[in-house]
């Protein structure tokens, strides 16, 4: 189901689709380091600079929350932005990076666009109106749903990187997890939560994740029938990590982690 907003963020993903495209295994691509030692590149600033351009001209009433420009998260209507999710894939040149747009209202996420170029999809929803994907510039929009695996003994688990749970002292936990579930790997950030929503694995659990990670995730995972939470299991974007399943297999997955 299409909607004004949600045409809006296709084409904002458009415009950041030319941009990372153009830069993706550029030998001049300018890498720098952020306060946090997490990398950018002149890609994201780019993508991040005009997204923002653009919804000062279409929507100049919405605020706007991007990873490298800022902005304060609040209770109204806001556009929430990673120009390049998977950096550190982008600026080694693996295929695996997409760009996340989301609107937000009154703190629940109702438009979430994944475009992920050099994998060649796009990942989409709309609160009440569905989840899709699209293989292929010109390739049809594909309704997806969740799994219907209903024990972890069966269920397919992702992370992203495994010192993460280290880090939060949550490593016995995680291991737990992997080894109630069938088979375990690291796909990471944006894709294990489309391949959650598509029904190609079970779970994606990150115990580190910004708001600007899992805003278009998030209504992504719940309108392809599944679950995201924090790792306490309270429904929310913000709350510094995540755990989406295809919602059957979430409370016991939460068990194990603690939750």
């Amino acid at each position: 189901m299409s909607t004004p907003d949600l045409d809006l963020a296709h084409r904002l993903s458009d415009r950041a689709d030319e941009i990372t495209n153009a830069r993706f295994r550029s030998t001049d691509l300018r890498i720098s380091s952020k306060p946090d030692r997490t990398p950018v590149t002149d890609a994201d600033l780019a993508v991040e600079d005009t997204v923002r351009a653009e919804l000062a001209e279409h929507r100049p009433d919405d605020l706007v929350v991007g990873e490298e420009r800022g902005g304060d998260l609040t209770r109204g209507r806001f556009w929430i932005l990673d120009p390049i999710d998977g950096t550190k894939n982008f600026l080694r040149g693996l295929p695996v990076w997409a760009t996340l747009t989301a609107l937000v209202e009154d703190g629940s996420p109702v438009v979430g666009v994944v475009s992920a170029p050099a994998l060649h999809r796009r990942w989409w929803a709309s609160a009440g109106g569905g989840a899709y994907r699209r293989i292929g510039a010109d390739g049809p929009a594909e309704r997806i749903n969740v799994s219907e695996v209903s024990e972890l003994a069966d269920s397919y688990l992702s992370t992203t990187h495994l010192g993460s749970w280290t880090e939060r002292e949550l490593r016995a936990e995680y291991l737990r997890l992997v080894d109630a579930c069938w088979e375990s790997r690291a796909f990471g950030d944006f894709w294990q939560h489309c391949l959650v929503a598509e029904g190609a694995i079970d779970l994606a659990a990150e115990p580190l994740a910004n708001e600007w990670d899992l805003a278009a995730v998030q209504v992504l995972v719940e309108e392809a029938g599944g679950s995201l939470t924090d790792l306490s299991g309270r429904r929310r974007f913000d709350g510094g990590e995540a755990l989406s399943s295809n919602g059957t297999v979430h409370r016991k997955a939460l068990e194990l982690l603690g939750g």
